[in-house]
């Protein structure tokens, strides 16, 4: 009987092996960690900080498609993955910059404020990685 957890989908490259295999553990760690954050500040708070929430909602829509795009597999979703993590850095590097220069528009934090400090700078460092390892995966 084949092992279907390593064979990748018929005419698809496969992404997640090596260092792509650490790339969606690390993205999926950071979907359940930004739904469950903006999902209960959404649910809870909004009025208090609703760009910060907003901002984290969107956070987690681009690690949940990231991920799913490394799991399908293939060069339609390794080019829509590179592009979500173009889209993501450019979102990071923004907030980042926006949270340091002006705080008081962030009365609570987002997963990208401080370039991801409250995430051990993961939010800064995992897009590029993930743009490397695409262009690798070519």
């Amino acid at each position: 009987m084949p092992d279907t957890t390593t064979a990748a989908p018929a005419g698809r490259t496969r992404l997640v092996s090596g260092p792509g295999l650490l790339l969606v553990w690390l993205y999926g760690v950071m979907v359940v960690g930004a739904v469950s954050r903006s999902a209960y500040q959404i649910s809870t708070e909004f009025d208090r900080a609703p760009l910060a929430y907003a901002l984290s909602a969107a956070a987690a829509l681009a690690y949940a498609f990231i991920t799913y795009s490394l799991v399908r597999g293939g060069e339609t979703a390794r080019r829509a993955a590179l592009v979500c993590c173009a889209a993501e850095l450019a979102g990071v590097l923004a907030v980042g910059v926006w949270t340091l220069v002006r705080p008081d528009s962030f009365p609570d934090a987002t997963v990208w404020s401080q370039f991801g400090m409250g995430y051990l700078f993961i939010p800064v460092i995992l897009p590029i990685t993930g743009m490397l390892w695409l262009r690798k995966k070519r």
